[in-house]
C-alpha cells in the first residue's frame, strides 16, 4: 500500500497512539528479563505450563546424570578398581533404562499434544484480521469492519514520542478488542515474514501466493509487542508489531473513525492480497 495512503490515515493513527498515556503497556520485553513474557491468552498460558513441566523434568534429568556421572567416576575408578569388571549384561537395569525413558517421552507428549491441537484449532472467531507482511512493514485488513485496510511503520528513533518504544512503536497500531477471538489470515506480498506477539504465544509464518491462519484471545487491555520473526531481508529488525487491545466501547469507537481515516483499497490486487474472506482449509 502506499504510504500517501498512510499519512491520508493521521486521525485515526492520533488516536490509537495517544494511547501512550492512557493505555498500560501490557507485554514489552526488560533490560536483564529472565523468563517468558507475561501470558494475555489461553494458548500462550498453556504455553507456559508446558515449559514450566519441561523446565523441572529437564532440570530432574540433568541432577541425575550428573550425580551418576560423578558417582561412576569415584566408584568405578581405576584406583578403587584394579582389576576391571567383565559384567556385560544386567536384565533389570536394561529394561529401567529402556522404560523410564518412553515414560517421559509420553509425559511430554500428552501435554505437547494437547497445545498443539488448542493452537492450531481455530475456535469460532468474533472477528478476521488479514496480516500481509512485506519489505519492510505489515499491513492490515478488517473485512468484518467495512474493509478497513492500512499499512503500519515502524516509527523512526527521531520522531518516537515520551513513553514510546524504541525499535517497537509503529504509526499505527493493530486495534482488538478485549476477550474477543480474533482469527489471523497471515500471508506475504514478497518474501517469507512471520507475524509474533510473544505474549499471545503466537508465531505464524507468511509466504507469497499462501495464506495460513492462526488465532489469539487477548485476555487483558494493553499494548503488545512483537516483531517479524523470520529473517526477510536488511531491514528486517524494523519490522516491529503493535497490538492495542481495548474495551468494547473503545473498538467501536475506533472502528468508526478508522473507516472514514482508511478507505478501502481498490485496483489491481497481486494472490497475496486475495480477498480476506477466503476461506483457509
Amino acid at each position: 500500500m502506499k504510504r500517501q495512503h498512510m499519512r491520508a490515515a493521521g486521525l485515526v493513527a492520533a488516536l490509537t497512539l495517544a494511547g501512550v498515556c492512557g493505555t498500560a503497556l501490557a507485554s514489552e520485553p526488560h533490560p536483564w528479563q529472565l523468563g517468558l513474557q507475561e501470558a494475555a491468552s489461553p494458548v500462550k498460558h498453556m504455553m507456559d505450563s508446558f515449559h514450566n513441566l519441561l523446565t523441572a523434568i529437564i532440570t530432574v534429568i540433568v541432577l541425575f546424570v550428573a550425580a551418576l556421572l560423578a558417582y561412576c567416576v569415584v566408584r568405578f575408578s581405576a584406583k578403587r578398581n584394579p582389576v576391571p569388571s567383565k559384567t556385560s549384561h544386567h536384565t533389570l537395569l536394561e529394561v529401567a533404562w529402556t522404560v523410564i525413558p518412553v515414560i517421559i517421552l509420553i509425559v511430554v507428549a500428552v501435554p505437547s499434544f494437547k497445545l498443539l491441537y488448542m493452537a492450531e484449532r481455530i475456535p469460532q472467531a468474533d472477528m478476521t484480521i488479514k496480516v500481509t507482511g512485506r519489505q519492510w512493514y505489515w499491513d492490515y485488513e478488517y473485512p468484518d469492519h467495512g474493509n478497513i485496510a492500512f499499512s503500519s511503520y515502524i516509527i523512526q528513533e527521531s520522531d518516537l514520542k515520551p513513553g514510546q518504544r524504541r525499535m517497537l512503536e509503529v504509526d499505527n497500531r493493530v486495534v482488538v478488542p478485549v476477550n474477543a477471538t480474533v482469527r489471523l489470515l497471515v500471508t506475504a506480498g514478497d518474501v517469507i515474514h512471520s507475524w509474533a506477539i510473544p505474549a499471545f504465544g503466537v508465531k505464524k509464518d507468511g509466504m507469497p501466493g499462501r495464506i495460513n491462519e492462526t488465532w489469539f484471545k487477548a485476555e487483558r487491555e494493553g499494548v503488545y509487542y512483537g516483531q517479524c520473526s523470520e529473517i526477510c531481508g536488511t531491514n528486517h529488525g524494523y519490522m516491529p508489531i503493535a497490538v492495542e487491545v481495548v474495551s468494547k466501547d473503545k473498538f467501536d469507537a475506533w472502528v468508526a473513525k478508522a473507516k472514514t481515516a482508511f478507505a478501502p483499497r481498490e485496483g489491481n490486487r497481486d494472490v497475496a492480497q486475495a480477498p480476506a474472506a477466503v476461506t483457509v482449509e
